[in-house]
Order: structure tokens, then C-alpha cells, then sequence
């Protein structure tokens, strides 16, 4: 018998691969507040609701906007849903709730968020989980930057980078960051409605590697000749005058989740490498 989810953000990114991906394994109800209120939710046979929706790193929205869509919208729909008999509710949250200036990263680092998007996400979280019990199991996966065909964002931008500029001035970075391959998140979200697991988790690739590495990647997928070299003042200049993107093309950003795939016998389908490659195919 196939589990019936309720899905938020199932026009988005991460929210419609998961549908189009895991369509055998459940029935998707979509949901959005773009077109329905939570009055009008039918919880009706509803064994979990997924959370995907989001405003991420919008500019010009003030907190209250964040607050409203990523604190008020997830924590009103759960109570909504533990009201109406759902017992599991499963969270996408971010490691942006962390703070960004630690080099490895493991379930219970020091939380310190700086974005209003990390901000607003952590506040859920804590609210969520004050609703948490045995009849009502809340699950929050904490996730890096998503990457795979169609992603928004930094990605869209490295790779429109690696399309058209022979030369970039990224290479030679030494860094580490943890990503994530949309499937291996796809696969870590089925584990946990499957198992029915609550708690917090944590969600990246195998392995971390730097800036210049992942861009390296891209281009050998896209058959593309592309010469990186290093600018030194880029990064001392960046980081006077864009600190927050400086941290993410010259800082280390490493998840440790060996607890998580501990807890849910979880083996990562895709390495990095094969990740990129399947995303540039």
C-alpha cells in the first residue's frame, strides 16, 4: 500500500523532483497557498506532510516576509495537521541555521544564523518541535545548496559561468563544502517517511569538495575548454565588501552525517562526481 503525502512547494525545484521521482512509491496531494488557504486542506487518509515551500535568499523581502512564509506557514499547517489526526511531519530545513564561520558541521554545532532565510527556518524548527510527541513525529532535514538539472540559484550561475567564460577567476581555492545531489535528498526524504523517523538529519553528498573542483566538474561534463586562475586581491577584496559571498566560494563548509546515515541505513545512490555529470546531461 502506497503512503498518501501531502506536499507543499510541489511546483519548485526540490519539491517537484520529489513528486516526479517518488510517484511510485506514494500518491502526492499537492498543496500551495498560491491558489488555497490551510482552512481548505482535506487531511482525509493523509499518513504525512512534506514541507518544501520557501522564500530562499530573496533580496528587498524584510524579515516579516521570511517570517510569515518559512516560520507562520510550516508551524500552522502542523498544527493544522496533527489537529486533523496526520502523525508525522516532515520539515526541509537548511544548515544556514548554523554558524557560518565553523568548518565542520555535525547535528548538534553551535547555531548561530545570520540570513533572515536562516533565521526564519530556525525559529520552525523550535516551534515545530514543541509539537512533536508519540502520536505526532516531526522530522527536520537540515541541507546544503541542492544541486541537478534545473536548479536555481548559485548553480544556474556557475554553470551559465562555465557556458560562456573561457576564463574564471576561481581557481586554485582550497577549500571544502558539502553539497547535495537533488536525488540523494529525494532518496534521504523517502527513508525518512518511509521508516517514519523523527528527529533532526542532516543531508549532503559523500563527499565535500572545493569551489574550483565542482566548476572543474562542470566543465569536463559540457566538453568545455575553460582556464580558472586565481586573482590575488579577489578574495581579500570579496571579503570586505561581500562577506557572505565570500564565505561561500573561499570558506570550508563541511557536513558530517555519518550519524544520520547511521540512524536510517542510509547509502547516498550518487557520488558527486556522478551527480554533476547527471545534472550537465
Amino acid at each position: 500500500m502506497k503512503y498518501n503525502i501531502l506536499i507543499t512547494g510541489s511546483s519548485g525545484f526540490i519539491g517537484s523532483h520529489i513528486v516526479n521521482k517518488s510517484k511510485k512509491l506514494f500518491n502526492f496531494n499537492k498543496f500551495s497557498l498560491q491558489t488555497h488557504t490551510l482552512q481548505t486542506i482535506n487531511f482525509n487518509n493523509i499518513d504525512t506532510v512534506l514541507h518544501c515551500a520557501a522564500i530562499v535568499h530573496k533580496k528587498k523581502i524584510n524579515f516579516d516576509k521570511y517570517y510569515k512564509i518559512n516560520t507562520i506557514y510550516p508551524v500552522e499547517l502542523a498544527k493544522r495537521a496533527k489537529q486533523n489526526g496526520v502523525n508525522h511531519f516532515v520539515f526541509l530545513s537548511t544548515i544556514a541555521i548554523y554558524d557560518d564561520s565553523l568548518e565542520m558541521i555535525v547535528e548538534k554545532s553551535k547555531i548561530n544564523p545570520t540570513t533572515f532565510y536562516g533565521k526564519s527556518k530556525l525559529e520552525a524548527e523550535r516551534q515545530l518541535l514543541e509539537l512533536c510527541d508519540d502520536n505526532f513525529l516531526i522530522s527536520i532535514i537540515r541541507i546544503p545548496m541542492v544541486y541537478g538539472k534545473g536548479a536555481p540559484g548559485n548553480i544556474a550561475t556557475l554553470i551559465q559561468m562555465v557556458k560562456y567564460l573561457p576564463i574564471i577567476p576561481l581557481g586554485n581555492i582550497k577549500n571544502k563544502r558539502s553539497f547535495i545531489y537533488i536525488e540523494n535528498l529525494s532518496n534521504l526524504v523517502n527513508k525518512i517517511i518511509i521508516n517514519k523517523t523523527k528527529g533532526i538529519y542532516l543531508g549532503c553528498d559523500d563527499k565535500a569538495i572545493s569551489t574550483s573542483q565542482f566548476v572543474e566538474l562542470i566543465a569536463r561534463c559540457l566538453n568545455k575548454f575553460c582556464i580558472l586562475f586565481k586573482i590575488p586581491l579577489l578574495e581579500p577584496v570579496l571579503k570586505t565588501i561581500l562577506p557572505s559571498f565570500h564565505r561561500k566560494l573561499f570558506m570550508s563548509f563541511v557536513i558530517d552525517n555519518q550519524k544520520t546515515k547511521l540512524k536510517l541505513s542510509l547509502t547516498n545512490p550518487y557520488s558527486v562526481e556522478d551527480g554533476i555529470k547527471e545534472m550537465m546531461s
